[in-house]
Parts: C-alpha cells; sequence; structure tokens
C-alpha cells in the first residue's frame, strides 16, 4: 500500500515540475497555488519574482463555519476567502498552478470559488 502512494506522489511531483517550467508568478500576476492533503487544502498566492507569499487560505481557517461539509464544499469556501484576502491587497488577475493535480474535484472547487470571489485567470 506504501509502494502505491508513493508512486502517486513521484508521478505527482513529476507534473508538477512540468507544470511550473511553464507557469510564473510575477509582481503583476502573481501564482495561485494548490496544496492539497487528504484532509485539508491549501491555497498561496506566491509573487515568484521576490519568492514571497503574498496571502495564503486553508481550509483550518474556516473550519468552525464548514463542520459537516463535504470537501468540495469547503475547497469552494477556500478559494472564496483567498480571493477575497487578494482583493483586500489589490490582486485581482493570478495564473493558476494546480500542484500536478488533475483540474478535478477539490482543485476544480478551489478554483471556481477563487472565481466567484473576483480573481480573474
Amino acid at each position: 500500500m506504501r509502494d502505491v502512494t508513493k508512486l502517486k506522489n513521484i508521478k505527482r511531483n513529476k507534473r508538477h515540475k512540468r507544470i511550473r517550467t511553464r507557469v510564473k508568478g510575477t509582481t503583476k500576476r502573481p501564482r495561485l497555488s494548490v496544496f492539497r492533503s487528504n484532509r485539508h487544502i491549501y491555497l498561496q498566492i506566491i509573487d515568484d519574482s521576490k519568492g514571497k507569499t503574498i496571502v495564503s487560505a486553508s481550509d483550518l481557517e474556516i473550519k468552525d463555519k464548514l463542520k459537516n461539509k463535504k470537501k468540495t464544499n469547503i475547497a469552494f469556501e477556500v478559494g472564496k476567502l483567498i480571493a477575497q484576502k487578494a482583493l483586500e491587497k489589490k490582486i485581482k488577475n493570478v495564473c493558476f498552478d494546480r500542484g500536478g493535480y488533475k483540474y478535478h474535484g477539490r482543485v476544480k472547487s478551489a478554483a471556481d470559488g477563487a472565481r466567484e470571489g473576483g480573481l480573474n485567470f
């Protein structure tokens, strides 16, 4: 069982590196990065030219509000939360980095939430 999980992570890391050669965050258009674990989802807006995280959000910040929801619904709310934080910092345009994951399920839901919150990508 552990070998299968290790193999999946190796494949995801290869895909992530391939994506990162094309997706770069700048000061004008930072990168919206997604990381998901089995339990949680984390989103960051990163300026790669400076190597700084500008804004971050995760489901840990809103866990009381969304106690008995599905993971995709929680990811949608986290996407809206990061969009709200980004708009406070006057960031509207971002490039989406799916982190080697398929654009499906929680990753897609987080992107939809960020779009509904006001981010363009």
